[in-house]
């Protein structure tokens, strides 16, 4: 009977000692965890509040720009705003400007600042597509041409204008009507694949109104695709020419365009008002980036979208 029952007392011990372990280490394991979700979302916060001391930085560089530019109004790529950051240790830069903390930054975690200002008139604006009746023949060639220059699918040219024209113009049918897209992401709405918005998208962009492209900071294939008859040679030869001296007004350009092209200012320009600007923090094993649309008004710059973007494992420092 001792037996049985100092066995019965042992086994009792066993089961009371498993249940308290199995206990202690649920609850070990959901510290932790809280303690990870703590972690990554002020990782996340202060990510998002440093891109955002970026974003008011590249703000202020394209106000400096325009200020500079009220005599003259050109962009081009040989200005300030058109140098990209490359990766730069976050610590070392704040430790340069306050040597006397230097010991405290560098003890900081490892953060890494990248990004860059984009022209986004430097990419074709696909609410061309919806301006003057009379030119929209020229335009959807304009986009045709872009897309097969691109790799895009056949019929995507069709398909983007005939549902940015049902989703945007006006007067427009809610019932039918696509939702109206924002930025050049929501393409996919009406169909189109990320690999195809992925190949289209240093060409083309889709911006709150209709703009021109700056020559002055455009690719030689979307500068080749606006003009009817015009080759890549030609658009070559006016980047190279750019490259010495930007253009001043978009007259230049004759002597460079087929016979009979007609210049227009609501299509083709040398200066901006609208620009992307990329920023990328790498905070330890995190990476945020951010992409935000910015309009100059006068020296007004506002902001208006911004995009968390998921970055691919081979994303450059400048993009």
């Amino acid at each position: 009977m001792r037996r049985r029952q100092a066995g019965a007392a042992l086994l009792t011990a066993m089961i009371i000692v498993t249940l308290v372990a199995t206990l202690a280490s649920a609850m070990v394991w959901r510290q932790y965890r809280a303690v990870q979700v703590e972690a990554a979302e002020r990782a996340r916060a202060q990510a998002s509040w440093i891109l955002l001391g970026a974003l008011d930085w590249a703000r202020l560089i394209l106000r400096e720009d325009a200020r500079a530019n009220q005599t003259s109004p050109v962009d081009h790529l040989g200005e300030v705003w058109a140098v990209p950051l490359a990766e730069a240790r976050l610590s070392t830069f704040l430790a340069a400007t306050n040597s006397s903390d230097a010991a405290a930054t560098d003890a900081g975690p490892e953060a890494f600042l990248s990004g860059g200002i984009i022209d986004a008139q430097a990419r074709y604006n696909l609410r061309q597509v919806l301006g003057d009746p009379t030119e929209r023949a020229l335009e959807y060639r304009v986009l045709e041409r872009l897309c097969d220059s691109a790799g895009a699918p056949q019929g995507t040219a069709a398909l983007i204008t005939t549902q940015l024209r049902g989703a945007l113009a006006l007067p427009v049918d809610t019932a039918s009507a696509a939702l109206p897209p924002k930025n050049l992401d929501q393409l996919q709405w009406f169909g189109l694949g990320a690999d195809t918005i992925a190949r289209l998208r240093p060409l083309v962009t889709l911006l709150p109104v209709i703009t021109p492209v700056n020559l002055n900071t455009a690719p030689r294939e979307l500068i080749a695709a606006l003009f009817d008859g015009m080759d890549l040679a030609s658009a070559e030869r006016l980047v190279q020419l750019r490259r010495d001296a930007p253009l001043r007004n978009v007259q230049e350009i004759k002597p460079y365009l087929p016979e009979g092209a007609v210049i227009s200012s609501e299509r083709v320009s040398v200066q901006s008002n609208f620009f992307i600007v990329n920023g990328r923090l790498r905070l330890d094993e995190r990476v945020l980036e951010i992409r935000s649309l910015v309009q100059r008004r006068g020296l007004d710059v506002l902001v208006l979208d911004r995009q968390r973007v998921s970055p691919a494992p081979d994303v450059t420092a400048a993009f």
